[in-house]
Formats: structure tokens, sequence, C-alpha cells
């Protein structure tokens, strides 16, 4: 499931990333960036260089570049980018060369930082777990578990760091989860039957299954794709033993409990998809810093 919605030549860049980035300004510089008013005029000048301090892969190049910008309500701030985004960096490597007015560049440098860092991070995260399933046919994907107000930037940078994007919202795909089963108290079939006669044309339909039974009672359906929650290793083998065998054409999605240390394994077993909520959730930060060398 996914997303094909949304394409155009940088929609994270649209009005509402923008919105966010003005939102964010404000909680950071409130009334007023008192310590560079304090110190620095109108007239002064800056050059200066974003420096990666940790290896990883950048993502959110222009979205910083647009912080700087926003604060400076203009394009009089210059910069010159190293890298772009998706590239390999490493400890030390200037990413941004930059120059222009210093009020600006300094009241901007701590929002923008705190937007490139976090997207690298997520990039480089995601590039770990493409790294160590790139011998077996599993594709690496996020999940909704996202930061409010960030989904867009947080799923392009997943993509930057080589996986694919899950549904981007509850209005972009069908994902029958164990809570609506709960609810429907029915059989699963019943449930997937149900939900595969309201779905727009076109529009695929995922099921999540928590065992064997619920499995085989989807695979009676013509769901497209089947999600294998939090399985076992050995449980999500058989499942995907049990589809080939009947020939089934559905797509397996592993999710639930993926970490680094297993994702090799489950990837081994021959499902199609692996899920990570980690990706957006729990990424560390790619450390880096803005140094200004002086006055143009």
């Amino acid at each position: 499931m996914m997303n094909s919605k949304r394409k155009s030549a940088k929609p994270y860049l649209n009005s509402k990333t923008r919105q966010l980035i003005k939102d964010v300004l404000t909680e950071d510089i409130g009334r007023g960036d008192l310590t560079t008013r304090a110190i620095i005029s109108a007239q002064d000048k800056a050059i200066g260089a974003i420096i990666v301090k940790d290896k990883g892969i950048i993502a959110g190049l222009e979205v910083a570049q647009l912080v700087f910008r926003t604060v400076n309500r203009g394009e009089s701030i210059k910069f010159k980018t190293k890298v772009k985004d998706g590239d390999k960096v490493k400890n030390g490597q200037i990413i941004v060369e930059m120059r222009g007015p210093a009020m600006p560049i300094l009241t901007a440098e701590r929002t923008a930082l705190n937007f490139l860092q976090h997207l690298s991070g997520i990039a480089t995260l995601t590039s770990k777990f493409v790294s160590a399933v790139n011998l077996y046919k599993a594709k690496i994907t996020d999940t909704r578990k996202t930061t409010p107000g960030w989904r867009i930037l947080e799923k392009y940078a997943v993509r930057k760091g080589g996986g694919l994007n899950h549904r981007m919202g509850l209005d972009d795909g069908i994902l029958i989860k164990n809570n609506h089963h709960n609810i429907r108290e029915g059989n699963i079939g019943q449930t997937v039957q149900l939900a595969l006669r309201k779905a727009p044309l076109g529009m695929k339909v995922e099921v999540e299954v928590r065992n064997l039974k619920e499995l085989k009672e989807a695979c009676a359906t013509e769901v497209n794709i089947i999600m294998l929650d939090n399985m076992t290793i050995g449980q999500i083998k058989r499942a995907v033993e049990f589809v080939n065998h009947i020939g089934k054409k559905v797509l397996l999605e592993a999710s639930g409990g993926i970490t680094l240390r297993n994702v090799r394994r489950i990837a081994a077993t021959g499902v199609d998809l692996i899920s990570v909520g980690a990706l957006t959730h729990s990424a560390p930060i790619l450390n880096m810093n803005l140094k200004i060398y002086g006055a143009s």
C-alpha cells in the first residue's frame, strides 16, 4: 500500500511545510532574538558553513535553506550546497557554505539545524535497515508513527534513505487493523469482503492478522496485502510457506518489533515488505553544526 498520491516536483515543500516552518520559528524567536539584536547590526555580514559531525545520509537541505530565507524574508543569503539529499556524508564534511546578512543567519541557525539533523537522522536510520536486507527481496517501509505536523517531511526523509512510504494518511488506503476486527467481532474474511466492496476503484486493501488461522481466513479473499502483526520469525516463515504453497498472489508485510538486530532474519523468511515505525519515531539525529568563520 505504498503511497502514490501527492506527486509533484517537491511535494515536501508545500504550503503546510512552509506554515510549519513559520510556526516553529515563532516558537523559537518569540518577540525577537535578544542576543543577536544586542550584539549584531543589520549591516553586519557573515560567512559560515554547516559541518557534519558523524557519518550518515543527508535529507532536508532545501528545508533548512527555506528556514534561513523565511527569517531573512528574501534571497540575500547565498548558499553553496556541497552535497544533495540522499548523499552519504562523513564526520567533518562541509555540506553547505553560506554568506549574507549575519542577523538572520544567527537567528535561524537552531531551527534550520533542527530540521536538517532530524530528517538526516531518519534517512540515516532508514539506510541502515535497507542495507541490512539488501540480499533479500523485502522492502523497508515506514508507518504513520510520525511527529504530528512533520509527516510529509519525515516520509520524504525515509525515501532519501532508500525506504518506501506506506500510507500517507487514513485517506490514502484501506488497512484493516486488529481494532477494526475487535469491533466487527466477525470472521476476518467477512470484514475484508466488506472493505473490498466499499473500497474506491483501484484502491488496494490490506488486512492485519495475528496468527495462521487469521492468515488462512484472509487468503480466502481477494485482499491485496496481508500484514503479519507481531509474529515470531517462525510464524512469519510458516505464513510465507503457506501462501507460497497455495499459490496466493498477495504481498506479505511483517510488522511489529522490527529492529536492526532481527530485520535480516525476518527478510530471510521471504516476506515482501517490512514496516518499521522506528524509522520516524525513534531515529537519532545526525549531528552537525553551523560554524561562522567571520564577516564577509
